[in-house]
């Protein structure tokens, strides 16, 4: 039996309680925004950038700061292909186990990695979504200040191999899909057995259902 709807798209009466970050792009036309978080790696990631490619997609890629420090020629990349970036932490931290200033410091950090790699590319892209989504008001607070907060309408759970097939993953889209959806996905090793099968038909189906993708910004 297929699990509760609440386990892939957070109720919108809940999402309005959580003040301060974003869940929703534009509520009002027919449009998506796929993001991937974890990356970029070369195992992953470059895969990902030619599906996106052979469908004239762009996206948005929350990355984590050692990835980006291990792998800058693969960064510049995806700027390259006109994709939008945010930062993800350095160490792909949960704020809930994170004392105040370690997190802030490491998001610092993150941001920091980013701006050494991209240069004059990463301005104005100061999108952030905090791994698991998980801080605290504290955090969020102090994130406000400095980041735009991205959260997501839809999680695709891509990453839970165990669970869920690529086919699986494409019935929580379907399921959930509405006006302004974000969509959370990874291109990360743990989850591309998943994503790279399931992302070719999601944006097919996606387009054929009338959806357009945009980025966040």
């Amino acid at each position: 039996m297929f699990a509760p709807k609440i386990w892939f798209q957070c109720p919108s009466w809940l999402q309005n309680l959580y003040g301060g970050v974003t869940w929703r792009g534009d509520k009002k036309n027919k449009c998506v925004y796929l993001t991937f978080d974890d990356g970029p790696v070369p195992e992953v990631t470059p895969q990902v950038l030619d599906i996106l490619d052979t469908y004239g997609v762009q996206a948005t890629f929350f990355w984590v700061g050692e990835n980006v420090y291990r792998y800058p020629d693969l960064a510049r990349e995806v700027c390259r292909r006109g994709h939008r970036i945010g930062c993800h932490t350095f160490n792909h931290l949960s704020g809930w186990r994170t004392p105040f200033e370690q997190y802030t410091l490491n998001c610092g950090l993150c941001e920091e990695t980013i701006t050494n790699v991209l240069g004059a590319v990463w301005d104005n892209h100061h999108l952030f979504r905090p791994p698991y989504g998980r801080i605290t008001h504290r955090q969020k607070r102090w994130l406000k200040k400095h980041f735009r907060i991205i959260f997501w309408d839809i999680i695709t759970h891509d990453y839970n191999t165990v669970s869920y097939t690529p086919k699986g993953v494409l019935q929580i889209v379907e399921r959930c899909v509405r006006n302004g959806s974000i969509i959370l996905c990874h291109d990360s090793k743990k989850s591309a057995p998943n994503i790279l099968k399931a992302l070719p038909e999601m944006i097919e189906r996606l387009q054929a259902d009338g959806y357009t993708f945009r980025v966040l910004d």
